[in-house]
This record gives C-alpha cells, structure tokens and sequence, in this order.
C-alpha cells in the first residue's frame, strides 16, 4: 500500500511538473528596454518563445496599432533574420517636429535565413519605437507566429482588465508617464554647483592668504626677536672684555 501511494503521489507530482512547465504558458510578448514614456521615444524586444517540440519558429509578423500610429519604427538587425517593413497611408497625417507625415509603419516581418528559431530556445526583436502617444495607457501589437510544418499561430486576442488572460493573447506594451523635462532644472543644478565651486575656491585662496599672510608676520617678529638677541648678546661681550681688562 505504501508503495503504492507513493507511486500515485510521484504521478500526480509529475502531471503538476509538465502543467507548470507545458508550453502553452509561453507566448509572444513585448517588453521595453527601461521604460516606454508617453511622448518619447523607447527600444522594445519582442521575446517569441518556440513552443513546439517537432518544428522550429521561422517567421514572425507584428502588426502595428493603426489607431495610434508611430511616426518612427527602426527595427535592430537580428542575426539570421531578414526583415521587411511594411508602411500604409494615414487616415490622418501625423505632425512630428513641424512636418507632416501621412505613411507610418503598419508591420514588420522577420523571416529565418536558416532552421529560426529551435525548439527550447526564444529569440528576443528588438525595435526602436515613437514618439509614443500621450492618450492612452497601451499599445497593442498583434502578431502571426509561423513554423516550419507551416503551422501559424495568431497572436491578436486583446487581454481585457479583469477578465483571463485569452489563450492567444497580443503583445501589449504598457505606457508610463511622460518623461519630466529635465534640461532647465539641470542648466539651473550646473549654474549653482558652479557658483558653489567658485565660491569655495574663493574661500580656500582666502584661507590659503591668511595662512600665507600669518606665517609672514611671524617670521618677521622671529627675525626681529633674533636681531634683539643677537644685540644683546654682542653687547654682553663687550662689557665682559671691558670688565676683564679693568
């Protein structure tokens, strides 16, 4: 019976093992290098997982939200990986830096050179990404996962708060505050710490006088002391020899 019950406990113990590691866990997400500002600029990673054990990952597209289009989209070169942009005309042209832009970036493809991605092993794709909208807390990007048995799984199922996660859930990359304006705050930090370097140099040249001064005067009253002494003792000498001689 014992045994037996062992052997049940260590089956049990097993199916929680593959549960826990099994990989329909793993999906294509986002994930920014530091943080993603609202108005600025960010490099974000797309991390694809392999999740088959018989065939390797050898493509993956992203779409890119339309409802708020990135003027700017510099995908790094990935070892191995061929890389296509994609751009589309903008219902509304965007406004960066006193130009407008009517064509932004609407997907980007990497497809394998080689076997891609192995099973076991992920790839991350990095991607410099803005300006980043300021009205709204997220971006989405929804992605197609290829293999090589041709198999496609579709990333595009949007996560709503407060619900389960969906079984193939987007990318989505969370947006934090925008990034404070630090420049005049940092020329005014450089100004004080200036006039504070100034001030104590001033102070040190001044302390470095005084010393210099005080070490001046009481060389000369030893001069002066040495004279006196001298004298005196030349002095002395002459009314001992007078003395001597009487």
């Amino acid at each position: 019976m014992k045994a037996s019950r062992i052997a049940a406990a260590g089956a049990v113990a097993g199916v929680a093992v593959l549960a826990v590691s099994s990989p329909c866990f793993a999906h294509v997400s986002v994930q920014p290098e530091g943080e993603a500002a609202k108005g600025g600029y960010a490099v974000v990673g797309f991390k694809v997982p392999n999740e088959r054990d018989n065939a390797s990952t050898t493509k993956l597209e992203v779409t890119f939200p339309s409802d708020h289009p990135l003027s700017s989209v510099q995908p790094q070169p990935v070892e191995g990986w061929d890389i296509k942009i994609t751009k589309s005309r903008l219902a509304t042209p965007l406004e960066v830096h006193g130009k407008k832009i009517d064509e932004a970036v609407s997907k980007v493809t990497w497809t394998a050179k080689g076997d891609g991605i192995q099973p076991g092993f992920f790839q991350k794709f990095p991607v410099s990404v803005g300006t980043l909208p300021e009205d709204t807390d997220q971006l989405v990007f929804k992605a197609l996962q290829t293999y090589s048995n041709k198999e496609v799984v579709r990333w595009i199922e949007v996560p709503q708060e407060g619900q389960e996660e969906p079984e193939h859930p987007a990318p989505v990359l969370a947006l934090t505050a925008p990034a404070e304006d630090g420049h005049g705050h940092g020329a005014a930090d450089d100004d004080k710490a200036s006039d504070d370097a100034e001030k104590a140099s001033a102070e040190t040249t001044a302390a470095s006088d005084d010393d210099s001064g005080g070490t001046d005067t009481t060389a000369r009253v030893l001069g002066v002391v040495g004279i006196v002494v001298g004298a005196a003792g030349v002095a002395y000498g002459v009314l001992a020899g007078r003395r001597r001689t009487a």
